[in-house]
């Protein structure tokens, strides 16, 4: 099954911790971009629509995704590629100030025909390019299914009650969402994640997922909800981790249509978090959002199996 994936590229600028006497380092990023790099390193077919400008970081950003075997359309190129500078805490948790615009118009190549369509970030949201962003989804999801994650960004957000507006149309769209705790917190202060999976449910989506970073994450669906503790790991930072746990979701559910993700019991929730759990425990574990590929995370599962049954490794 090939993937199509719809958003925004962000060259991550991280800056070394003061008084550190370390550079800044520059990443590829954007979570859609993100998303489509941990497809490609898992070996799927997919294809990232996105703005990138002809500047150096644009190249860099390009190269970096053709490099997992990212298929990159551009459309509407930008002045200049857009950037977030990341500032690190000192447990490694990223904060972001973002140089972004989206403004995107145009749809996929005709000969694009793909299983699944992934959305996500700040271009779901961002004026005047969502329109097109969500065009393009609403155009597809009859032969596709969909997953959204909203990756909030409060800087870009916008007016708090618009902006949940615009996410729960997103959600309406999807077959499967994804979320952090830190998400629900900005969308909906107070509530828990049971009562927000609940609401975005009764939408339209099979399956809704949190994550709790160190606490693990949870799966929701109508009938079903399972817990997953995350895989302990030393932490460099978390920058990707939640993209890396999308990709890895989407890899583990191929194949399974619309019917068959409202169908998925309590145990292939406990193996679909196991699996994303994984991924993003290497991806933290390392600086920069670079998820497993196949093999580094065969590897992960099966590390991380030894540990919990307490067998030597």
């Amino acid at each position: 099954m090939s993937f199509l994936v719809i958003g925004e590229c962000v060259a991550d600028i991280v800056r070394a911790p003061a008084g550190s006497g370390d550079a800044d380092r520059v990443h590829p990023g954007g979570s859609p971009a993100n998303v489509a790099y941990g497809l490609g390193r898992l070996g799927r077919p997919v294809t990232l629509l996105t703005q990138l400008a002809d500047d150096p970081t644009g190249r860099l950003i390009e190269a970096h995704l053709q490099g997992a075997g990212v298929r990159v359309e551009v459309v509407d190129p930008p002045v200049r590629t857009p950037s977030a500078v990341v500032g690190l805490d000192a447990r490694g948790h990223a904060s972001y100030t973002f140089d972004i615009a989206w403004t995107l118009t145009g749809g996929a190549p005709a000969d694009l025909a793909p299983g699944h369509v992934h959305i996500g970030s700040i271009a779901a949201v961002t004026a005047p390019g969502a329109a097109a962003v969500l065009a393009e989804t609403e155009r597809l999801r009859d032969r596709a299914t969909v997953s959204y994650d909203p990756n909030v960004r409060p800087a870009l957000m916008g007016e708090h009650g618009p902006a949940v507006t615009r996410v729960e149309r997103c959600v309406g769209l999807s077959d499967l969402v994804k979320a952090s705790d830190e998400d629900l917190a900005w969308l909906y202060p107070g509530e828990e994640p049971n009562a927000v999976a609940a609401r975005w449910l009764s939408l339209g989506p099979a399956v809704v997922l949190v994550t709790r970073g160190a606490q693990g994450a949870l799966a929701f669906t109508r009938d079903h909800t399972v817990a997953a503790d995350a895989p302990r790991v030393t932490v460099v930072d978390t920058v990707g981790a939640g993209d890396s746990f999308m990709s890895a979701a989407l890899d583990a559910l191929v194949g399974r249509g619309r019917d068959a993700l409202g169908a998925l019991g309590a145990g292939d929730l406990a193996e679909l978090l196991r699996v994303a759990a994984a991924a993003a425990a290497v991806t933290v574990s390392r600086a920069g959002a670079q998820p497993p590929d196949r093999a580094e995370l065969d590897a992960a599962l099966e590390r991380f199996a030894a540990l919990r049954s307490g067998r030597a490794w």
